[in-house]
């Protein structure tokens, strides 16, 4: 039988398949409030039928953004409009979780409280290009404003954001929480050790590039409990702007064994991020496999699989225990049901992954309305 339709169990919480959709940013929360509604409470119940919804990258703070109209999770609007979305998503018999988002230096001043600067572990920018609004409406792209330290002192105010966060998606109704380590963003600034050269304790060794994401891992667990907190890293393909380091690898390995010995709900792992310089590092097995061995958990793949039988022999193989679609899942809302009936994959248009409105969104028909 298929592997991706067979249910699994993350740590107490039953999904009834493998097939799992990405957190994906969309960009359809309007500013200046950051707050999600309707138009999310329709496109997520449309897709109850994955094995679990890992929603979409929501800032933890103001000072978390990085690009326009993406949603938030610090403020009681913000919690009343994902609490339209998770009533949604269970009326419709769905698993959701929260993915906790931080960007750290990949922000601009015109999306910062005040204009003020982004955040990082050091003062370094980001070469990644920004999208603006301009006091007119339209959109520019501009480079990465230069961030800031984070002051020593300030550290314990940024683990309360995320504490914080956690504490909101419950009471907003999610299942679960994902803690987002990936990407180049805030946290994998912090554990990059091409980038993070701090000489207190959140940087240089290994153990100090650790501190913010497991405080962050532990901060949430105060709230969900670990067994309802999942964590995204992308152990082979940081973002390009963050060179590998002689010791990525036993820094990832220790992350996954640290995870597993909280008994955290998964951990998901996401290979490459095309950047400006391509495709960043290759493919290693041996890592990915070790870090499974040492989370000792279920494994969600992402970025792995390319295509729906890749991904079954992902899982069949015991690279991953499951496996989060993007694209496919923009475009294909009743994935599983295709998956397991072997009809056709309907086909995503790019040009409206980030908008506004239901256009690209809410408008993918399943086999049923066909």
């Amino acid at each position: 039988m298929n592997p991706l339709i067979q249910p699994i169990d993350l740590r107490g919480l039953l999904c009834p398949n493998r097939v799992f959709m990405a957190p994906l940013t969309r960009q359809r929360a309007k500013d200046p409030d950051c707050i999600p509604g309707e138009l999310q409470a329709v496109h997520y119940s449309q897709r109850a039928a994955y094995g679990l919804l890992i929603a979409e990258a929501t800032q933890i703070s103001p000072e978390g953004k990085g690009y326009p109209n993406t949603p938030g999770i610090y403020s009681a609007a913000q919690v009343a409009g994902w609490k339209i979305v998770t009533d949604r998503v269970h009326a419709a018999g769905g698993r959701i979780f929260l993915q906790l988002w931080h960007v750290g230096r990949i922000s601009h001043t015109a999306h910062q409280p005040n204009g003020q600067s982004p955040v990082s572990c050091v003062a370094a920018a980001s070469p990644a290009k920004m999208v603006i609004v301009r006091a007119d409406g339209t959109l520019e792209e501009v480079p990465a404003s230069m961030p800031r330290a984070l002051e020593t002192n300030e550290m314990p105010r940024v683990v309360r954001d995320y504490e914080l966060a956690a504490t909101n998606a419950k009471v907003a109704g999610f299942d679960g929480v994902e803690v987002h380590g990936a990407n180049g963003y805030l946290i994998n600034q912090f554990l990059s050790g091409s980038l993070n050269t701090r000489t207190d304790a959140w940087g240089g060794s290994v153990e100090n590039r650790l501190r913010l994401l497991m405080s962050a891992v532990d901060a949430a667990g105060a709230a969900f409990g670990y067994a309802k907190v999942g964590v995204r890293l992308s152990p082979m393909g940081n973002a390009a702007e963050l060179p590998a380091a002689p010791d990525d690898r036993e820094l990832m390995l220790r992350a996954a064994r640290e995870l597993g010995d909280r008994k955290c709900a998964y951990l998901h792992l996401f290979n490459h991020y095309f950047g400006a310089h391509g495709w960043n590092g290759p493919f290693d097995r041996a890592l990915a496999e070790g870090m499974k061995k040492n989370f000792n958990g279920p494994v969600v793949l992402n970025g792995y699989s390319r295509d729906v039988a890749s991904a079954e022999r992902d899982v069949r193989e015991g690279l991953g225990d499951a496996v989060a679609f993007g694209k496919l899942a923009i475009s294909n809302p009743d994935l599983p049901e295709r998956i397991r009936d072997g009809a056709p994959l309907a086909e995503w248009d790019a040009s409206q992954f980030y908008g506004v409105g239901g256009k690209g969104y809410n408008d993918y028909p399943t086999l049923v309305t066909k």
